[in-house]
């Protein structure tokens, strides 16, 4: 079980992050920040993915190696010595309770933590905390009163060339400058950066001064004032509250009503995601063996879907209970329930009826559909012949 369980969940929370890379490198760009931010929040959003790739890589990794046995005879030669099936799940129970206690610490402290911390960078992105380059080709506001455009940009905005500059302040007055090269430098006023340009030529038009003055140069600096940025907000939505958090909430007559909903619908999709692992080695196991002389694969193809579709079902009552048109047992436990009862439904049908199986109809219908499809395509050059 321990090889297609690690590749299933390094594939899976790759792709995850995958889908979601594409998206933060366009928003990372378009905000001008540095693209070291998307790994900082890739590595955030980790254990959100881990969390639901866990169930499918348990599901494959029973599926896998109880069809591995199958297909080589193994299977029925440890049925035959006298091994039951229930025997088999030991090890595969254990593995689900030790993934359950991991999914615990995942979605329910790790994960808090982190997506506030993924919060709290985009919000240093968009508010320029991170230090945002200097886009290349457009007017860029650096404060209120200095606006600038560059034609290239090098070392994340640091050097820059083909610079073009319009700025205001008190000691200077209006300046309007063109320079080769530029750069940014550190001052010891935290709040202040300096600008230095190499190489331009400079407008100026101060109160008091009785025309413009213009001259060229080869360095000048201008002094360039911070924006005062705003402190990012305290950790305090449902998404960032730990399980006890969650419980404390939801139970807390003080609370508003809606806030309760919230956070009940949260928690209960957090128990759910779970409690899942605990069923599924039944149904990995039913749904793994194939039937006698056949090596389809078509039930792992079920269990996946059956899992994803309760995916979907968890999100559509975690969303049911947040804006209070259900309680949680009746639109989030009761799905999990018929999920449990398909699943030991399925093991019991495998291991109490003799010959049967839990997909014994579907593999007909799928057999039936094959020798159609044959038919048809033997068929059809026939028919084409006759037309000839």
């Amino acid at each position: 079980m321990i090889v297609p369980m690690i590749a299933t969940l390094t594939i899976a929370a790759m792709l995850l992050l995958l889908e979601r890379m594409l998206n933060l490198f366009n928003f990372v760009i378009t905000e001008g920040g540095p693209v070291s931010v998307v790994w900082q929040m890739l590595a955030n959003l980790m254990p959100e993915q881990f969390g639901f790739a866990l169930p499918i890589s348990l599901l494959l990794g029973v599926m896998m190696a109880v069809r591995t046995l199958a297909l080589n005879s193994e299977l029925d030669a440890l049925l035959g010595s006298g091994v039951s099936h229930g025997r088999l799940l030991r090890v595969p129970l254990i593995m689900a309770g030790v993934l359950a206690l991991v999914t615990v610490w995942l979605v329910g402290y790790e994960q808090p933590y982190s997506r506030y911390a993924y919060e709290r960078l985009r919000f240093e992105l968009q508010s320029g905390a991170l230090g945002a380059s200097i886009k290349v080709g457009e007017f860029t506001h650096l404060d209120d009163k200095v606006v600038m455009r560059v034609e290239a940009s090098e070392d994340g905005g640091q050097r820059l060339s083909g610079v073009f500059l319009r700025a205001e302040g008190k000691s200077y007055g209006t300046v309007v400058a063109s320079a080769e090269r530029a750069r940014f430098l550190a001052t010891d006023n935290p709040d202040v950066l300096l600008l230095r340009l190499f190489k331009g030529v400079l407008v100026q038009d101060k109160p008091g001064q009785g025309a413009p003055r213009a001259l060229s140069f080869s360095l000048h600096d201008i002094p360039i004032n911070l924006p005062r940025l705003e402190s990012f907000r305290e950790r305090g939505k449902q998404l960032e509250f730990t399980l006890s958090e969650l419980w404390q909430v939801s139970s807390d007559p003080g609370r508003p009503e809606t806030v309760q909903h919230l956070a009940q619908g949260t928690l209960h999709r957090r128990l759910v995601q779970v409690a899942v692992l605990l069923p599924l080695p039944f149904l990995g196991l039913a749904l793994a063996v194939p039937p006698k002389r056949s090596t389809t694969s078509l039930g792992i193809f079920v269990g996946i879907f059956l899992l994803l579709l309760l995916n979907e079902f968890n999100k559509a009552g975690e969303a049911a209970v947040q804006l209070g048109a259900a309680p949680p047992w009746l639109a989030i436990w009761t799905p999990f329930a018929g999920f449990c009862a398909l699943s030991l439904g399925a093991y019991w049908t495998l291991v109490r009826r003799v010959g049967g199986h839990p997909l014994a109809l579907l593999f007909a219908v799928s057999n039936r559909t094959g020798r159609m499809l044959s038919r048809l395509q033997k068929k059809l050059p026939l028919l084409a012949r006759q037309r000839d």
